[in-house]
């Protein structure tokens, strides 16, 4: 999927608790909260974090992008150790549309964009990105779309989307009444070292983007004939989801987290435990 699709999607975390909250059922290093969120153990480590390729390495790695994109990315430098040191939770996936429909029904919480009149952000085949002053690849904001109407179809299974940074906040503050444990977002530092799971390649499989067909939804010839503008930067291959796919769908990293290169991760806070 084109990577400018969501202001935010969704995530957590959770803090030291002295005993099994209610509720919440646990199997060796899985945990699954009462809203079905299955959060999976992370060990301490250390690792490297940022990025040490130049702007004319990437460039020569992505051909059909402009050089200029790649200068932006000064800040991921430089490469510095980083060292995780206690063991946290994260969750396996994204949250998904049932998890979230879940949370508000025994919350009554009404998501920012809906109580803000604001709207979020949806495809629109009619809208075209160019012509846009942010050029983005979704239509808004706009009142007609939220959490339950993104412009295409979702079951319960599906990512979230439209889920902003208050919303996320909220959900975890209800999760941390509610199950006794303290829920949180993770740091920058948390998520990458997660991400990575002990990899120093840019993906999970490699160098390659062609290796993202078996790890993440991206933009592919499964979703270029919804923004044929961009057409020229989809991978060749095709792995039927034209927007979201369902969570867990593709295979995981070393950690056991998915999506975290695709579906909606790139957009969203990540749900995430640590003790």
């Amino acid at each position: 999927m084109p990577r400018h699709l969501w202001a935010l999607a969704c995530v957590i975390v959770l803090t030291g608790c002295a005993s099994q909250p209610d509720g919440v059922a646990q199997t060796g290093p899985v945990i699954e909260n009462s809203i079905g969120m299955k959060l999976v153990a992370i060990p301490a480590g250390e690792f490297q974090m940022g990025s040490v390729e130049s702007p004319e390495t990437l460039a020569k790695a992505y051909p059909g992008y402009d050089k200029e994109r790649f200068t932006q990315l000064a800040d991921e430098g430089p490469v510095h150790t980083v060292r995780i040191t206690r063991p946290f939770y994260m969750g396996q996936h994204e949250v998904t549309v049932g998890q979230f429909k879940r949370f508000l029904a025994a919350s009554g919480y009404t998501p920012e964009s809906i109580a803000d009149k604001t709207g979020g952000y949806g495809y629109n085949p009619d809208y075209v990105a160019q012509r846009s002053a942010k050029q983005d690849a979704f239509e808004g904001r706009d009142p007609k779309y939220s959490w339950h109407n993104p412009g295409f179809a979702q079951g319960d299974h599906d990512p979230v989307v439209n889920v902003t940074w208050h919303d996320a906040q909220a959900l975890a503050q209800w999760l941390s009444q509610t199950e006794h444990r303290s829920y949180r977002l993770p740091t920058e530092a948390e998520w990458e070292y997660a991400c990575r799971a002990g990899s120093r390649t840019r993906y999970q499989g490699g160098d390659d983007p062609a290796s993202l067909k078996d790890t993440a939804n991206v933009f592919d010839a499964s979703a270029k004939n919804n923004w044929p503008d961009w057409a020229p930067f989809a991978l060749l291959s095709s792995d039927g989801h034209p927007f979201t796919a369902p969570v867990g769908q593709f295979a995981p990293n070393a950690f056991g987290l998915h999506d975290m290169h695709g579906n909606v991760w790139e957009w969203c806070a990540d749900w995430y435990g640590k003790y």
